[in-house]
């Protein structure tokens, strides 16, 4: 059984005890994208064992072709997921995989409904309600959406992790801080980077955001660049690594797949089920693993 998470002041606590965790992110669900034969039991177990990797994210496209919204079945590869981190004494973190969530409220809050029935009773799973949204507004748009979803699942699960995005791509996390969200407990907020575009000016905003007093929750981060492409950028990424154990901060990689991109872990044709070799690996999943395996 994983420790109950909590949220205090700018601190995601386990089990009461300050700490971190990291681990993979997959790649979009969406039917006919590439990435999707990874979400089996397989290989959950594989990034636990081999990986040492106590958080896997299930990134549920939902508005874009092939995902949710259109096709069902990405629902389905979710709770494979999610079942098999529970099974692997893991977190999970199920995400609304969109950039247009506020569009689709009510789907979310259907969706959410759902998980929280299902899950609501593991203190394994994390609900990451809107991924990145583009840049609109905190306090018009993405704060009263989130609002909504939280209350809806509340009423069915009082207490695992809500993680919210924030704009600009889950950048302004400090604009969040500015007007965060009130009346619920166990709220933390995104923030992503990817280390080949983003270094010490976003590390400046997300210090601001603690400062002032919220979590941050590292829902995906990438070595290469915010694109998915470019080289592995070993020094920054180093540098944000410093910066979220200095600070606490648990983290998910993108991304658990083998699509010729700089940002995937996996050369072309790896095994969907896990079992890889050190030649396997990319640049990127090498990187990753090393941090991964030895995170605190």
């Amino acid at each position: 059984m994983v420790a109950p998470i909590t949220t205090s002041g700018n601190k995601v606590l386990f089990g009461g005890q300050q700490g971190s965790i990291a681990g993979n992110s997959f790649f979009w669900s969406n039917t006919g994208w590439g990435g999707e034969k990874y979400y089996n039991a397989q290989t959950v177990a594989w990034l636990k064992s081999d990986w040492k990797s106590s958080l896997v994210r299930a990134a549920m496209g939902v508005d874009e072709s092939g995902g949710y919204i259109t096709d069902s079945y990405n629902k389905t590869r979710v709770t494979t997921v999610v079942d098999a981190a529970i099974a692997n004494n893991m977190y999970v973190i199920i995400d609304w995989h969109s950039h247009h969530a506020e569009q689709y409220q009510s789907q979310a809050i259907a969706f959410f409904k759902e998980m929280a029935t299902k899950y609501g009773n593991n203190n394994n799973v994390i609900y990451e309600i809107y991924n990145e949204p583009l840049q609109v507004s905190w306090s018009s748009v993405i704060k009263p959406y989130a609002t909504a979803v939280i209350a809806e699942i509340r009423k069915i699960d009082p207490d695992n992790l809500i993680v919210v995005g924030t704009p600009t791509w889950s950048q302004d996390v400090d604009v969040a801080a500015n007007d965060p969200i009130t009346g619920y407990a166990n709220i933390a907020y995104t923030l992503h980077f990817y280390a080949g575009t983003h270094g010490q000016s976003l590390r400046n905003k997300a210090s601001t955001a603690l400062s002032k007093g919220i979590p941050l929750f590292v829902t995906e981060w990438g070595s290469v660049n915010a694109d998915g492409g470019g080289s592995v950028a070993t020094a920054e990424t180093n540098s944000w690594v410093s910066f979220m154990k200095t600070n606490n901060i648990s983290n998910a990689n993108w991304a658990l797949n083998d699509k010729a991109e700089g940002a995937s872990a996996l050369v072309s044709g790896a095994s969907a089920n896990g079992g890889w070799t050190s030649s396997q690996l990319t640049a990127s999943g090498t990187l990753a693993k090393s941090i991964i395996s030895g995170w605190p």
